[in-house]
């Protein structure tokens, strides 16, 4: 236990499962907290928060005890500096957006903390919005100033619990840049909830992944994300993420050259100045692999990897564990081409990349 992190170990009795969790996450950075409904997500938060009467164990908060039931010491509710954002926003009705926001601001007073309230607001991009009433925002909106309100508590760890879950597509694009400008410039550590794997994927520094109230895996985003004894992380949605930056745009095509410690992507579209750091989504299904490097192709990614690890199973297809560089990404294959190629552990071969989803920082 060190004062770069934060210790959750609880144990609560539900009806549906045990929360068991014994676990250190970092005080820098998103920490995604993935898993089916009903896993166990929002217990934890709900032990965080102080909100579980019935649950015991310990919460150690860089390196400040916040709860041990075995000394019967545990702070209130409403001394843990935490700011909490739920699925709903639960604005007040009756305040504009500016009167919300100082309710969390006036909240920060009695902790010696502050944020600074115009950059909470440029952050988020509320200032057109500070004299309209909850009634005339959309969910996006609402969203982004619950989380202002939640930010100018001042607070020690920020809870998110699954706070894209109620919104279209639509307003998920309209918030996600905005979360991502939290991601880069708040050093407050954020405890995020999801059973997306592409916000997972988009926003998370470190992952634990939670199955029937247990911690299954824990750690860093990129080397949980190709475990591949997790059925959660092995299933259609299996993919790795790595990080690259931009080497240049091609206008006539409207590409753009990402490199990585494997060589070279190409993506549609413009995604910033060379240099800016960028990552990348990839799934195991846009993979596809060759023995030799194929001489007429319309796939544009094609890598030197080597195979590192191959999951069996007694379905359709294999799951393949690949090193590119310094990187790992993960294909999925049938079983019959596989053994057609011959394909084993250790062997090198050319992989295909057919599609890959950016985030840029």
């Amino acid at each position: 236990m060190t004062a770069e992190s934060i210790l959750l170990r609880y144990s609560l009795a539900r009806s549906q499962f045990d929360l068991n969790v014994d676990v250190e996450v970092p005080t820098r950075g998103i920490t995604g907290i993935f898993g089916e409904s009903g896993a166990g997500k929002t217990s934890l938060l709900r032990c965080i928060a102080g909100l579980e009467k019935p649950a015991t164990g310990k919460l150690v908060v860089a390196g400040d005890v916040w709860q041990d039931t075995d000394t019967n010491s545990a702070r209130a509710v409403h001394e843990r500096e935490i700011g909490y954002v739920f699925q709903e926003p639960r604005l007040f009705g009756h305040l504009d957006v500016r009167s919300n926001l100082l309710y969390g601001r006036r909240r920060a007073a009695s902790n010696g903390r502050e944020v600074e309230f115009d950059r909470v607001i440029d952050m988020l991009g509320l200032d057109a919005m500070l004299d309209r009433n909850p009634a005339e925002l959309s969910g996006g909106e609402a969203q982004r100033v619950a989380i202002g309100r939640a930010l100018l508590r001042a607070p020690h760890v920020v809870l998110m619990d699954e706070p894209l879950a109620s919104l279209d597509a639509a307003r998920k694009d309209e918030i996600l840049p905005f979360l991502d400008r939290l991601h880069a410039e708040l050093s407050i550590p954020i405890l995020y909830v999801s059973h997306n794997i592409e916000e997972v994927c988009r926003l998370c520094d470190h992952l634990l992944v939670i199955d029937g109230g247990r911690i299954v895996a824990s750690g860093d985003l990129q080397k949980v994300l190709v475990r591949m004894d997790i059925p959660l992380l092995s299933g259609v949605e299996a993919g790795a993420v790595i990080v690259g930056e931009v080497v240049d745009y091609d206008p006539d095509y409207d590409l753009t050259t990402i490199g990585f410690s494997g060589g070279d992507l190409r993506v549609p579209g413009r995604h910033g100045d060379a240099g800016l750091p960028l990552r990348l989504r990839i799934r195991a299904n846009d993979i596809s692999l060759c023995r030799e490097k194929p001489e007429q192709t319309t796939i544009l990614n094609v890598l030197g990897a080597t195979i590192e690890a191959m999951q069996e199973a007694d379905g359709p297809s294999r799951l393949l564990r690949l090193r590119v560089g310094d990187e790992l990404l993960l294909a999925r294959v049938t079983r019959r081409s596989c053994d057609e190629l011959d394909l084993q552990t250790g062997d090198t071969v050319q992989a295909q990349v057919k599609a890959v989803a950016v985030r840029e920082p």
